[in-house]
């Protein structure tokens, strides 16, 4: 899902595309840092570090990059604060392995955080208050649900940028459907996991 450097920087509509990335990330990333306190601090590191590490594990895809994300479950437990998780993931990634860029650091962080805030404001009701059943349910929508938003994101950020990127666009977000049920299972698996053993963790009773 990383858009590499310099894919956007050659036409004026993937510059626009890189400074709009840039400031909503800025904002997104702000208000995730006014709503972590100091207990929540070890929850934001810990699936910071998850995000880096299966994120990392990817496959070249002319221009962008297909792995696991966890932006679902990430939604679900931080909220707002899997702004500054993934931002953080991506700088590391980005430092140690030229993954993405640091041009394009803030779109890609826009296109995999801002799917986990939607997530969160979907489902997070239903996975504190659900059965077992619904639990799983929800867990595997949301996980599936992040993978198609956040390809079709990095499928519009390159579909701005010019006539020349369109069609790999198109390719990113039709290839990247499949992995968003393997993300639902992990998710789904993972969230009735935590609502059994650690429900604070979902603001659960």
């Amino acid at each position: 899902m990383h858009i590499y450097e310099g894919i956007l920087t050659v036409t004026p509509a993937g510059q626009g595309v890189l400074l709009g990335g840039a400031v909503l990330t800025a904002a997104g990333t702000a208000v995730g840092l006014c709503k972590i306190d100091d207990e929540r601090i070890p929850q934001v590191a810990v699936l910071s570090a998850a995000f880096f590490v299966i994120s990392s594990i990817h496959v070249p895809l002319a221009g962008t990059s297909e792995h696991l994300l966890l932006t679902g479950l990430m939604g679900l437990v931080l909220g707002w604060a899997a702004f500054p998780a993934v931002l953080v993931a991506l700088l590391l990634q980005t430092v140690f392995f030229g993954f993405g860029g640091w041009v394009t650091l803030g779109v890609n962080t826009l296109n995999m955080a801002l799917p986990a805030v939607v997530c969160h404001y979907l489902f997070r009701r239903a996975v504190r208050h659900g059965n077992e059943t619904t639990i799983l349910a929800v867990g595997f929508a949301a996980g599936a649900a992040s993978v198609p938003m956040s390809a079709t994101l990095t499928a519009g950020s390159l579909w701005i940028a010019g006539n020349q990127f369109r069609a790999i666009g198109v390719v990113v977000a039709v290839l990247h459907l499949p992995l968003g049920v393997v993300e639902g299972l992990i998710t789904a698996s993972v969230v009735l996991f935590l609502r059994k053993v650690r429900p604070e963790l979902l603001n659960a009773p």
